[in-house]
């Protein structure tokens, strides 16, 4: 099996990378033929996914069976002072890799996000839920999604929320390191969502591009808080000495919109693949045990 990995240099790409190469992830080992598998990462320096034609020639001469893309543009203020370029990378670049995957019959599974809902109401959003995205983040990616489905018949989409990893920046490395610099925080306590741990995302991505299960998934560690919720566990899991305070999104104003609620429900994954993601709170305790960065 070969497998691209778009996005390789982010976040989540490059745990992907790094998780496959190892064989396993935090929740168990690898199936063989994953273990077994040629993979490439790729980013934007050898491959722009925003160019048709070059996604073609590309995919067309590397030929994977598979192509997993968390490439995106996730600047979510940042999207909106620059649409077109959100709109080039999150939608026209997800339609260039289902075109390209198409066209050789592999597969594509495709990284969304809780963005794509309104963020109103208060019940754990299910697959079917109808998408109503209120920022500019939120439209391109629903685009993206339009765009896969549109193009590729060997598709998942799987969205996720409030992702963290042990590359990159993050929420939790954030607020580590403020908590341990400042003593005193103030974190919005009016918009709740399902903080994921990276190493429970890729294991499930890794089991659904085995199967023809093929469709929407939500995959977002179980259960629900604020951020407010979210911040004071990782300062005491943390063992940081820091006071956290509550406070509303009023006093942090922001030129997106950004969801009030906007939880998942892994509901495809329970009925397909089986849903083995872990209490948030208990993969956040693991994540700080194992991060080694010093602030």
């Amino acid at each position: 099996m070969k497998i691209i990995v778009t996005g390789a240099r982010g976040q989540l790409g490059s745990q992907i990378v790094e998780d496959i190469n190892k064989g396993y992830s935090e929740i168990g080992e690898l199936p063989e033929v994953i273990k077994n598998a040629e993979v490439l990462g790729i980013d934007v320096e050898e491959l722009d996914i925003s160019d048709l034609n070059k996604v073609k020639e590309f995919i067309s001469i590397q030929r994977p069976d598979v192509v997993i893309n968390p490439a995106a543009y996730t600047n979510v203020d940042g999207c909106e002072s620059n649409e077109q370029l959100a709109y080039q990378i999150n939608a026209l670049g997800a339609r260039n890799l289902a075109i390209a995957c198409e066209g050789i019959g592999a597969k594509l599974l495709h990284i969304s996000t809780d963005y794509v809902f309104s963020g109103e109401g208060n019940v754990p959003l299910k697959e079917y839920e109808l998408p109503a995205p209120q920022s500019v983040y939120g439209k391109t990616k629903l685009a993206g999604e339009e765009f896969v489905r549109e193009f590729c018949s060997k598709y998942y989409i799987v969205r996720t929320s409030w992702l963290y990893g042990y590359n990159g920046k993050n929420f939790v490395y954030t607020i580590m390191k403020a908590a341990q610099e400042r003593g005193v925080l103030k974190v919005v306590n009016d918009q709740k969502g399902n903080p994921t741990n990276a190493e429970d995302l890729i294991h499930h991505l890794l089991k659904i591009i085995l199967t023809d299960e093929y469709g929407i998934y939500h995959c977002t560690g179980e259960g629900e808080c604020s951020w407010y919720d979210f911040a004071s566990k990782i300062v005491e899991y943390g063992n940081i000495e820091c006071i956290v305070n509550p406070c509303t999104s009023d006093e942090f104003p922001s030129p997106t919109k950004r969801p009030t609620y906007s939880s998942l429900d892994n509901m495809m994954l329970r009925v397909t693949v089986g849903n083995e993601v872990r209490e948030w709170q208990k993969a956040l305790k693991e994540f700080i045990k194992r991060q080694n960065r010093t602030y």
